[in-house]
């Protein structure tokens, strides 16, 4: 979830700002709450991303064509996705497992 957020901010801004699209505050923050909302309700399947990417273009008026620009890279780019996910989870179960160290069963120290 973590990294598919990151990936469609960043790729949607890019393709806003390749467009010559100007972008407000209101627009960026449409664009951060559209693509955590999309991130959170994605399948696990390859390219899913650029799928929900459509969804945060069409938010700013941007044109969704563009998209099949970062096809080519996408193979790459969900590799660095699933590691950032994977990483976000293992640091949230090692935050938790200390936090909770002294409040666990004997048998589990």
């Amino acid at each position: 979830m973590d990294g598919t957020a990151l990936f469609v901010t960043v790729a949607s801004i890019f393709i806003a700002q390749m467009n010559d699209i100007p972008l407000n505050a209101g627009s960026y923050a449409t664009v951060v709450l559209t693509s955590t909302a999309a991130s959170i309700a994605s399948a696990s399947v390859p390219s899913a991303a650029l799928v929900l990417m459509m969804i945060v273009l069409s938010a700013i008026h941007a044109p969704v064509q563009d998209v099949s620009l970062l096809w080519a890279i996408d193979w790459f780019v969900d590799r660095c996705r699933t590691t950032n996910n994977m990483l976000g989870d293992a640091y949230g179960a090692a935050v938790v497992a200390a936090l909770s160290k002294k409040d666990s069963w004997p048998w589990m120290r």
